[in-house]
């Protein structure tokens, strides 16, 4: 009891188990996972180039040798406008002063610097590849057997329309009997008969159900079988009897005695015909052997002469045949294997239109000012006066241009461009209407309210507006409002349906733009019955901005592209006022510097300075002096109809009120430079309404009375600041008056202001800033203010900098976003001109990286791709001598990776690595450039310092990502990611044989014990690496000559992983040796190996530089490795004991097993989809349990531990360790496996072929096959099954593991079907969605077929070059060895894998040249290779493809004649037995479907002897019809077995008799035998299933006895069963030569029945 609870007295808490077991599963692991690859040192590539130079040069293919000259290159690219010209006024750099403000506009103005990698294009993945289509144009269509319907219909009238054609019909009864049965009126059946003659002159008689022979015959009797006819009354009236060769009768009746003469006379005399030409026959065969003899006597003739004298056209053909031509043939269209009229109005009104977002409460776009009245209405306001009258009338002949438009274009823009940048359905386009100030906004709204004579009421209203507009014209009141909605939904459909609310009259306490959201939000509800409405109509047409879209200028009236020179009709840019949020701001690129004043709300009611202050009106203006005689600065834009500048706005006036509010906006146009004299100036007027005709002129001119000023500067320590400002009113504008600090009004100070009510702030005003050259950020603008210092050569106090440096941490998000080029380009500028204060390169790299990880936080990544990519540019040092920017960038990272304090800082610069990596890149490319040192060798280029400085960067690195990776899946991801990127940049700048040594470095970090998720980062980091776009001269494709003693001792140099190899091509021999390790590890490894590779042999496969066939035989020769690789796994990829069993000698019984193993034959249909899916790659019978495992891929779908446990404990093998490949897997290296063996050399191919030893070389053969079977085509009706079964695998992958590689994870599920269906192999892709549309698997099935072909076609080409190569070997032995057997199996394998048609034409004939080549294997010793030909032949006969058909057909003929020519024209008698033999077993297996298409075959086969002109001169061709007339009494007497299908006691009865008339031909009645035997066992009887087993020994014993073989015959048996003397009627013929029985070690099969149990040992082979 102790022993046994030992395990838990060690468990001193719960879960300690879990631990151990974890311990002990890591030691398993641990014990059987290769050592650490060795690490090689690459070869110091500088130095070999340069001392191969000769070598290299003088290569043919240099090209795959050199880096191509002017790889990089520097382009200066014109900064990209949409506007017509630059947005940066002219002088705008010389009016600047502030650095902020150059910088800016340096990079608003300056052009675009670019490095371009002329190969860039080559640099990734595959799928980046310049290539138009990775597929053909037309995808051929192949056409395969499987697909052929099911139950196809017979061509039966192809038998029918022949030669003579239907020579009688009428219906018969016909009677279904053999020697067992007694004859009985039962067993007659009506059938109906057509007599018809085929094309080789025999007859046939076919009956069917009905008169329609569109059905499959029931039935057919070759007459040439047949040699009497007589009646015989007593069986049945009319009845008749037709007595065949082999005694065996057919019986019919006719229904009348006239009908049975006639079928008499017609019978008896086709019957004399053929019994008189057969005599003749043989007579003329005899003579003619005479005269041959006598005529060929000394001669010899080749069979193919021979067959060029055949006057049979295909003979002829075949003739002519070499493997030269065959090869040239196969190469026709190959493929590449990886290979969408208004009313009258009476007084003017003003429009302005601006957006409402009610969803975030805010307004989102400037205001839209509108003029809608016609010329005769504006024409009222044009009496004010002379000056203006000429301002707007006017249009000069030398009239002023804006931007180069003319200003009179520009001022009634009726069109408007709104953005918005974050639709949705909330947003309402809000129309304020205004007009002339009159008075109260009731008392005017009335006239268009009241129901009086519109005719009177439109009179009056007409009288008093033009008073008003003469003397008011340039006051606005406020009048009414309306809104439509802009957006359906949030997407940004606009809603061109909505139409406009109706116009409300304005309250005049709801001005302000809070109060238009509320409205908005009142108007939304279906109750609007508290707003009035005043009887207006509004039509504007909203459109999306199509893409030819013209003339249309910005905001600044800057003319965008396209703009045509008529200037008509144009339309204008309205500002954005996009939100404050980080996610909707954008870098500026243009110029602009516009502000825009809100003046909100004046509190007059307490004022006690003006006697009238009611009708108030503001007047703003922008001046840069307070002086007395200051005048304001005409850069206010201004409304329609006026001048597009103006010096002054107004805004709208309130009547009667002392306390207004405003809602108006004044757009301003800023000066470049600002100073501290800048300000806004507000002047407050009472306007007089009243119109009071009787008063004299001069009262009536005083419309305005000044009652108050206001100011407010706009610079504040430099600054513009924008805040709400409420400020003091002064009732005079003393001169000086901006000493007076809004602050402190009342302080007193020279200048005497008189404050209106004690100086309250009275005015609040609004202003906001849309300035892409001033920045309102404290810690931004102090910043620049110290670099300006600096620069003007004020000495640097120590650490000031650094202060300034860490202040920019705290900057807002959305000005870093606005201004990043001159925030970052300036950051670089600091980096670069540091001295030897390290601490201001980190704090500086510091704020970098600060920048940069709140931009992808903000998700907004790609404006720092754009700025890397056009606007850096690292800037030469100011001190001579200095570090370059990447020089001391590459230190600043280092130093940061290395403080172990500031965790967070280290983890932001390995997940945000990608920025400064590629700052790296494009300034050592620009250094390179603009110093010329891209001239130098590269180990001059850049200095030891660099050098070290990167180095230890990558230590600092490495820690990182190998120790922290769990910690920081994600930062140690992306710096491993991009480092790889960083180090591929490398290679093309600097001495490549020190990035091989930094490569070197990193990849030793890693150890094959690390976690999945390590391999993944290390498989990544190579295939970046391996994507470089002169990846194939990195590896140097060449020879490496080595010294005499070396190479006698290793031979295997450039063909496997030796460390020589390693080192002469390091980036391949690195990826292979990754690979060879991940092979032994488990499945999620592995995939991601195999991707990697495939996806780069992909990329060398359509790479375009590399098309030439001399090319890629030179780049494959690269991989050859892994043909060695593949050899070692052979076992997981050919399946358990293929490597025992080819060598064995195959029979024609393994695939009898593999038949029966299989579904019932009356379910035809799976019958099919399983043989096809489970037939073994060297003809072996596999358990249906494994097929499915290895086909489905579902061995490993559970736990993968369980499956790999089971795994190990069952593979009898060096590798018992490794886990079963799965069928993605073994399809993924095998199409590496092909491509290589398609592309390499064929002199590369024997070399390599020859180095193996015969085991080895057999193994190489075994590969080939596999390919066949893992590509073979599995039919449409299997691909949705077998495809969605190999995918359900990857998903259960993909649950199962969380943090999978890029490749995998990112894409989720999708990417790994992609994946398994073959990038550009198996399919470029069956959508796998819940229920697969036909046209989707129509087209997988297209791809899958047309992958089908070419896999045939390179096994084809591989297997004739083999064949050539090693005739010598392949003949040894008469043809009978171990390699000319697996050569032959391949060969056959073809067969059984169902090829296409086009394939099928090439197979033939390399099958033709086979059995050319190698008679003796055929015609000579052991009868297996025949055998098994004949009966694949034969299935392809049934084919229901012609073409097939008819190709067999002639195998079969050929076969027969060279077996007839290898006897030395004496017989043909092997091939004839196992003919017959195949026959047997087709019809036995119920395989042998289509018994028209069989027929059609046969007659093919007596066509070619018939026409067979060097034939005619032997018995060949007596013999081929004796042959066929055989082969149709074999037909005939199993046709009755197909109707018997269901009724096994008669089936069984059929072949007893059939066994039983064989009895004089062993071979033949074994077959029977055998045949019967497995009916019984699919019946369940055992008993009689054995029993028929009893008589296969004892048939074997016999023979055995007459050859004196073994001591005793049948009669041993008798003790079984008395029957046994049957198998004693054996005859001694000429046919018994070529059966070959002898005892071996027995195979135990046991049969159990009720009763008994019965055990017999034997073996047959």
């Amino acid at each position: 009891m102790s022993e046994v609870r030992k395990f838990t007295k060690r468990l001193s808490k719960p879960g300690t188990a879990a631990e151990l077991r974890q311990s002990v599963s890591e030691a398993v692991r641990s014990s059987f996972v290769l050592e650490k690859t060795k690490v090689v040192e690459p070869l110091d590539y500088e130095n070999v180039i340069l001392q191969r130079k000769v070598q290299i040069y003088s290569d043919p293919l240099r090209d795959l040798l050199i880096f191509p000259i002017e790889d990089v290159s520097l382009s200066v690219i014109s900064r990209q406008r949409r506007t017509v010209q630059s947005t940066v006024p002219e002088d705008a750099l010389k009016k600047a002063q502030s650095l902020f403000v150059k910088e800016c506009i340096k990079t608003y103005s300056s052009d675009w610097h670019v490095v371009n990698y002329k190969y860039e294009e080559y640099s990734g993945d595959f799928r980046m590849l310049p290539c138009k289509s990775f597929r053909p144009d037309k995808i051929p269509s192949h056409v395969f057997e499987i697909d052929e319907d099911f139950e196809k219909d017979e061509d039966s009238s192809s038998l029918c329309s022949q030669k003579g054609g239907v020579i009688k019909q009428g219906w018969l009864h016909k009677a279904n009997v053999n020697s067992t049965i007694t004859v009985t009126m039962r067993v007659f059946k009506r059938r109906y008969f057509y007599l018809s003659q085929l094309t080789d002159g025999s007859y046939i008689l076919n009956s069917y159900k009905d008169e329609k022979i569109s059905k499959e015959s029931k039935g057919c009797i070759f007459l040439d079988a047949c040699n009497d006819v007589v009646q015989c009354p007593k069986m049945r009236r009319y009845a008749f009897e037709l007595k065949t060769i082999d005694k065996y009768s057919h019986y019919l009746a006719a229904e009348t005695e006239q009908e049975m003469e006639e079928w008499l006379v017609t019978l008896r005399k086709i019957i004399q015909s053929n019994t008189e030409s057969s005599v003749q026959e043989k007579k003329d065969t005899v003579e003619a052997a005479q005269d041959d003899e006598s005529s060929t006597q000394g001669k010899s003739e080749n069979i193919l002469e021979s067959l060029e004298r055949s006057m049979h056209p295909e003979l002829m053909k075949y003739g002519r045949e070499t493997d030269q031509l065959n090869k040239l043939s196969r190469n026709d269209g190959r493929q590449n294997l990886f290979s969408f009229d208004p009313e009258v109005q009476v007084e003017p009104f003003f429009l302005s239109l601006a957006l409402f977002d009610l969803k975030n409460n805010c307004k989102i776009s400037a205001d839209f000012h509108v003029d809608l009245n016609p010329p005769s209405v504006r024409d009222m306001l044009l009496d004010m006066s002379a000056s203006k009258v000429e301002d707007v009338k006017g249009r000069s002949p030398g009239e002023s241009l804006v931007h180069g438009i003319p200003e009179s274009c520009l001022r009634y823009i009726k069109r408007g461009v709104f953005s918005v940048t974050d639709p949705h359905a909330e947003i309402f386009l809000v129309a304020r209407v205004e007009k002339v100030l009159q008075g109260s906004i009731t008392h005017c709204a009335e006239p268009y309210m009241k129901n009086s004579d519109p005719g009177k009421t439109a009179q009056k209203v007409h009288k008093v507006a033009k008073q008003v507009c003469s003397r008011l014209g340039q006051y606005r009141m406020p009048f009414g409002w309306a809104a439509r909605p802009v957006f359906k939904d949030s997407q940004g459909t606009l809603d061109a349906e909505g139409k406009f609310s109706p116009l409300y009259k304005q309250d005049s306490g709801k001005l302000s733009n809070e109060d238009m959201l509320k409205l908005l939000a009142e108007y939304k509800k279906p109750e609007k019955t508290k707003l009035q409405i005043i009887p207006a109509q509004l039509n504007i047409v909203i459109k999306d901005i199509p893409l030819d879209f013209t003339n249309c200028v910005t905001a600044s009236y800057i003319p965008i592209k396209p703009f045509e020179k008529s200037c008509e009709n144009i339309a204008v840019e309205v500002e954005e006022l996009v939100p404050e949020v980080a996610k909707y701001c954008y870098p500026f690129t243009v110029y602009k510097n516009h502000l825009y004043v809100y003046p909100l709300h004046l509190k007059y009611e307490n004022q006690k300075v003006f006697a009238k202050a009611r009708n108030i009106a503001v007047c703003i203006e922008f001046r840069d002096s307070d002086e007395a005689d200051a005048r304001p600065l005409k850069c206010i834009y201004g409304k329609p109809g006026g001048q597009l500048l103006t010096s002054n706005a107004y805004a709208a006036v309130l009547h009667h009120n002392q306390s207004p509010e405003f809602y108006d906006e004044i757009k301003i146009e800023l000066p470049i430079h600002l100073h501290q004299k800048h300000h806004l100036l507000f002047t407050f007027y009472h306007v007089s309404c009243e119109i009071n005709t009787k008063a004299t002129s001069k009262k009536q001119d005083t419309v305005e009375t000044q009652v108050g000023y206001a100011w407010v500067p706009l610079l504040k320590d430099g600054r513009i600041v924008t805040l709400e400002r409420h400020l003091p009113v002064s009732s005079n504008l003393p001169p000086g008056y901006l000493s007076l600090g809004d602050t402190e009004p009342r302080r007193q100070s020279s200048v005497d202001a008189k404050w209106v009510d004690g100086a309250k702030p009275l005015f609040k005003v609004r202003i906001h800033l849309d300035s892409t050259i001033y920045t309102q950020d404290m810690h931004l603008h102090k910043f620049f203010q110290y670099c300006q210092l600096v620069q003007t050569g004020v000495k640097e106090v120590p650490g000031e900098l650094v202060k300034y440096l860490k202040c920019l941490h705290a900057m807002e998000i959305q000005v870093m976003i606005q201004f990043l080029p001159v925030i970052l380009m300036q950051l670089f500028r600091v980096l670069t001109n540091v001295t030897q204060e390290d601490e201001v390169a980190v704090n500086c790299t510091m704020v970098l990286l600060h920048i940069v990880s709140k931009c992808h936080e903000e998700g907004l990544d790609h404006y720092l791709r754009s700025f890397i990519k056009y606007v850096f540019r690292a800037e030469k040092p100011s001190v001579t001598q200095a570090k370059m920017t990447h020089e001391i960038l590459v230190l600043s990272m280092a130093t940061i990776l290395k403080q172990s304090a500031d965790f967070l800082a280290i983890n932001k610069l390995l997940k945000y690595s990608w920025f400064f990596f590629e700052a790296l890149a494009k300034s050592m490319a620009i250094y390179l450039l603009e110093e010329n040192k891209i001239k130098l060798p590269r180990a001059q280029r850049f200095p030891d310092s660099y050098q070290h400085a990167l180095h230890s960067l990558l230590l600092a690195i490495i820690p990182h990502v190998t120790i922290r990776y769990n910690e920081i899946p994600e930062e140690s991801r992306n710096a491993n990611f991009s480092l790889a990127n960083f180090l591929k940049r490398c290679l093309t700048f600097m001495d490549r044989g020190f990035v091989f040594n930094l490569i070197n470095d990193y990849i030793s970090g890693f150890s094959p014990k690390d976690p999945k998720l390590l391999v993944e980062y290390k498989f990544e980091f190579l295939q970046t690496v391996c994507n470089h776009e002169h990846y194939i001269p990195l590896n140097l494709p060449m020879t490496f000559s080595k010294p005499k003693l070396q190479r006698a001792q290793d031979v295997n140099l450039e063909y496997s992983l030796t460390d020589e190899y390693c080192r002469h091509h390091f980036l391949v021999g690195m990826l292979l040796r990754e690979t060879s390790v991940a092979l032994q590890d488990n499945y999620d490894i592995r995939y991601t190996a195999i991707t990697v590779l495939k996806n780069l042999l992909i990329k060398h496969a359509f790479d375009n530089r590399y098309q030439h066939k001399n090319q890629q035989a030179k780049i494959v020769q690269l991989y050859l490795p892994l043909l060695g690789l593949l050899l070692e796994n052979i076992q997981r990829v050919a399946g358990r004991d293929v490597l025992i069993s080819c060598t064995a000698a195959s029979s024609p019984a393994s695939r009898d097993e593999f038949i029966c193993n299989f579904a019932s034959p009356s379910n035809r249909s799976s019958l099919i989809a399983d043989k096809d899916s489970a037939a073994l790659p060297n003809g072996h019978g596999m358990k249906r349990e494994d097929s499915k495992g290895s086909l489905n891929s579902e061995g490993a779908t559970g736990s993968p531990d369980q499956s790999e446990n089971i795994r190990r404990s069952s593979t009898r093998s060096s590798v018992s360790h490794c886990s079963r490949l799965d069928q993605f897997e073994i399809r993924t290296l095998l199409m590496c496996y092909l491509y290589i063996v398609k592309m390499i050399s064929e002199d590369t191919l024997l070399a390599y072929w020859n180095k193996f030893s015969p085991q080895e070389l057999i193994n190489v053969l075994v590969l080939l096959e596999v390919c066949l079977f893992h590509f073979r085509y599995v039919g449409k009706r299997n691909i949705a099954r077998v495809h969605d079964a190999c995918v359900s695998k990857h998903v259960a992958a993909d649950r199962k593991s969380q943090t999978m590689p890029a490749l995998r994870s990112r894409a989720g599920g999708m990417q790994a079907r992609l994946q398994h269906l073959g990038s550009l192999d198996t399919s470029f892709t069956l959508n796998h969605n819940a229920g697969t549309s036909e046209a989707d698997i129509v087209h997988q099935a297209l791809l899958e077929g047309n992958i089908a072909t070419e896999v045939c076609l390179i096994v084809l080409d591989t297997i004739s070059f083999f064949t050539q190569s090693f005739k010598t070997q392949l003949l040894s032995n008469d043809g009978h060895n171990p390699l000319i057997k697996k050569v032959f199996d391949i060969h056959l394998a073809f067969l059984k894998n169902g090829q296409s048609e086009a394939a099928l034409k090439h197979v033939f004939a390399s099958l033709r040249a086979f059995i050319s080549k190698f008679p003796s294997a055929f015609f000579k010793g052991r009868v297996n290779m025949c055998a098994a030909l004949c009966y694949e032949i034969l299935k392809c006969c049934t084919s229901k493809v012609t073409s097939t058909r008819n190709e067999a057909s002639a195998l079969l003929y050929l076969l027969m004649r060279n077996n007839f020519e290898f006897t030395k024209r004496k017989t043909f008698l092997r091939t004839h037995l196992q003919i017959i033999i195949a026959v047997s077993q087709l019809i036995a297996d119920v395989a042998l479907s289509g018994g028209t298409r069989f027929q059609d075959s046969l007659l093919i086969i007596n066509n070619f002897a018939n026409s067979d002109r060097p034939m005619k001169a032997t018995a060949f061709p007596s013999e081929v019809k004796d042959l066929t007339k055989r082969i149709r009494t074999v037909l005939m007497a199993t046709a009755q077995m197909k109707e018997h299908e269901k009724d096994p006691e008669m089936l069984i009865d059929l072949q007893y008799s059939l066994a039983k008339s064989y009895a004089s031909t062993p071979e033949l009645r074994k077959t029977w035998l055998d045949s019967m035997a497995k009916i019984h066992v699919k019946n369940g009887d055992f008993s009689e299933a054995a029993m028929c087993y009893v008589h296969v020994a004892a048939l074997v014993a016999e023979f055995l006895h007459r050859k004196k073989l073994f001591p005793s015959g049948c009669t041993a048996f008798r003790k079984i069963t008395p029957n046994i003397d049957e198998e004693g009627a054996m005859k001694e013929d000429g046919g018994m030569m070529d059966v070959h029985y002898s005892e071996v070690r027995s195979r135990s099969t046991d049969y159990k029945s009720s009763d008994n149990q019965l055990r017999f040992s034997f073996r047959l082979i």
